[in-house]
Parts: C-alpha cells; structure tokens; sequence
C-alpha cells in the first residue's frame, strides 16, 4: 500500500527564491500546484487558506467541510488534506515552516493559536460581511509585501499573519461565547495544558484521572473545563485523538492492525475495533478500504 505524501514548502518555490515563505492567490495556486492536491497529502509547514470565490470540498483528517465566500482554513504539520473545488474557485493562500514564525517572536509561538495547537478545535471558520473584508485587505497586503523589495518585509508580513490569526481566533471566540471572563481564559489555559498532556501520553494513558492528577485538578473540574471549552468530555478528547492517530497510522504504515492497535495502547485488538468504530462510524477495515481503494 503506498503512504500518503509528505509535500515540503519548497517543492512550491521556484530554485532560486526558495524560503520559508509562499503566497500565492488560489487561482493561481490551483494551475501551479495541481497535481500536487488533487490526492490526499500532508504538509510539513503550516497553511493558512482563504476563499474568497468558487465553492467545493475541502477533507481535513477525514472530515468535510463545505467551502464556500469567506470560508478560512488552517492546518498544521501531519495533517491530511485534499479538495474538489469549482472552477471560478479563487482568495489566498500562505505557507509557513514553524522556524520562520517562532524565531521573529519570543513569547508567541504558532501552536499558542488554538487551530494550530488542538485537533478538537475545527479547522474552518466562516467570515461575514465587514469582518470578512477586513480579513481580505490583510491578504491583500501581504501579497503586496510579498511581492516588493522593501526593507523589514519579513517583519511586517509576520505582523500581518498575527493579525489574521488573532481576528481569527477573536471571531471564534464570539461564536462559542468565551474568553470574555477571567474564568473563560483560565479553562481555555488548563484546556491547553490538557490537550499538551494528552499529546505526549494518549497512547499510554487514557484516563481522565491520570490527566486530572498531573494538571493538579479533581477529574470532575477537569471534565467541566473540556465541556466549557470544547462541549465534549474529557475522554472524548482522549479518544478523538487517539482515533484520529489511528487513522494516520492507517494510511501511512504498512503494517497489521494489531501491530497497530498494540502502538496505541491496546492490547485486545477486539476492543480497539470497537473503540474505533464508535469513534468513526466504520471498522479499521473499513476505513481502508475507503482511503486505500
């Protein structure tokens, strides 16, 4: 079976202008970088993708989202992704290693944004009206930048990124009601911690009370915090997380699903099928046999 493919960001620059940026409208992404996106493969940058015309499909992890005007997407490294997009498809789209962001700015990292740090936050988010126009304008002057030979052009296109990502993130925060109390900064900051705790054991410890003992918290404060945050418990984080790592260890290694279920921490392979079916709707079987045709 053949591994889904790892693009690297400069396989879209040119020889010459190779760096650890690009940006390009969609339209013109689309004729460049075609037979690059037409079937499922993962970046090892971070994407950042705006339409602002066209309709379609775009598949995250195994999850569709509808595309359409105003539509916003973020991706991390390792994720999995492939659209269908309508012809008049068009907006923006930029590129960026982790090391061209981190090393400008000291005390904000990428994974501080929560689409880039928790795979339980959605990957789209949808703009309106104003709000919308005023993400456009920071594209549009990206592309600017990117295009001239000013001095400190760097310096201002990471200004402009963090301004995307941070309207972004106060244009979520609005639809889910939070991070307007102390209270909701505090659970959105153990949620965090959770999500960081969870990525360095999940498939050594799945429960609630591991968590909440090394967070210093009881297990129904924990459990109260997730729900605040995310509107699921606790163990659906640990189980999402370990469902969806199942699923990339699926596609990417060629081996038995044992061997698999035995990586992830389970050693009945019967119960890892049934975790994994209540979680996916469809047997590890299943599922390859729907990515893998």
């Amino acid at each position: 079976m053949n591994s889904i493919s790892v693009l690297h960001i400069d396989l879209f620059q040119s020889g010459k202008n190779a760096s650890d940026f690009y940006f390009n409208t969609m339209k013109d992404h689309l004729v460049s970088s075609h037979k690059h996106i037409e079937k499922p493969h993962r970046h090892d940058f971070y994407v950042t993708v705006i339409f602002t015309k066209g309709k379609g499909v775009h598949e995250i992890d195994f999850q569709k989202y509808e595309v359409s005007e105003g539509s916003i997407f973020f991706l991390s490294p390792g994720q999995v992704h492939s659209w269908e997009l309508s012809e008049d498809t068009d907006g923006y789209i930029f590129f960026c290693s982790q090391e061209y962001y981190d090393m400008h700015y000291v005390n904000r990292k990428l994974r501080s944004f929560p689409f880039f740090s928790s795979p339980a936050f959605p990957r789209k988010f949808q703009f309106e009206s104003e709000e919308l126009l005023k993400i456009i304008n920071l594209f549009q002057q990206i592309e600017e930048e990117h295009h001239s030979q000013n001095i400190m052009k760097d310096d201002l296109i990471l200004s402009l990124m963090t301004q995307i990502y941070i309207n972004t993130t106060r244009q979520f925060s609005k639809d889910l009601d939070a991070i307007s109390s102390l209270t909701s900064i505090s659970y959105f900051k153990h949620y965090q911690d959770f999500e960081n705790w969870v990525e360095q054991y999940f498939t050594t410890q799945k429960s609630i009370a591991y968590y909440a003992s090394v967070m210093e918290i009881s297990p129904k404060h924990l459990n109260r915090i997730i729900q605040t945050v995310v509107q699921k418990t606790a163990t659906e984080v640990i189980t999402d997380r370990v469902i969806l790592e199942a699923k990339r260890m699926l596609m990417y290694l060629d081996e038995s699903l044992v061997e698999i279920a035995f990586r992830l921490g389970y050693e009945e392979y019967s119960y890892f099928v049934r975790v994994f079916r209540k979680g996916s709707g469809m047997t590890p079987t299943q599922f390859i046999k729907k990515y893998k045709a």
